[in-house]
């Protein structure tokens, strides 16, 4: 895996602003942020995409997940967020680690979204080949 931002930010070498960290996980604030609070959550375990990371350490940030966005949610004033994570260059990843963006939604900033929905066709025969998959 090519060196990131992010490990740099692991190693120490680049400083950030810290919210949260145990031995597998570390949250920090976006340096370029959509909204205030946007808060970036990290595996320790270098994976440059989501289904590269080991199940213990998506385990680990599926834990912290949902109390790092109430911490950021009280410390806002938001109601309202968005939790993004792209894999790939094609969907729009920037830094090749993975990572989560905790995005509040405060006064309509953030993150904005505009879906381009099709009809599912095959729905059957498609969950039939993930399924497989998952076997």
């Amino acid at each position: 895996m090519a060196e990131t931002v992010f490990g740099k930010i692991l190693a120490g070498t680049i400083p950030c602003h810290r919210v949260y960290e145990d031995d597998q996980v570390l949250a920090f604030l976006d340096v370029g942020p959509l909204s205030k609070g946007h808060t970036l959550v990290i595996p320790k375990e270098p994976a440059e995409t989501l289904d590269k990371l080991s199940d213990d350490a998506a385990a680990a940030v599926g834990r912290v997940l949902p109390r790092i966005a109430r911490a950021v949610l009280a410390a806002t004033g938001a109601t309202s967020f968005n939790v993004l994570q792209n894999n790939g260059a094609a969907a729009h990843q920037s830094v090749f680690h993975v990572h989560f963006h905790i995005i509040p939604r405060v006064d309509d900033k953030g993150l904005e979204l505009e879906w381009d929905t099709e009809k599912l066709a095959d729905g059957e025969a498609l969950a039939a080949k993930i399924r497989a998959a998952l076997s």
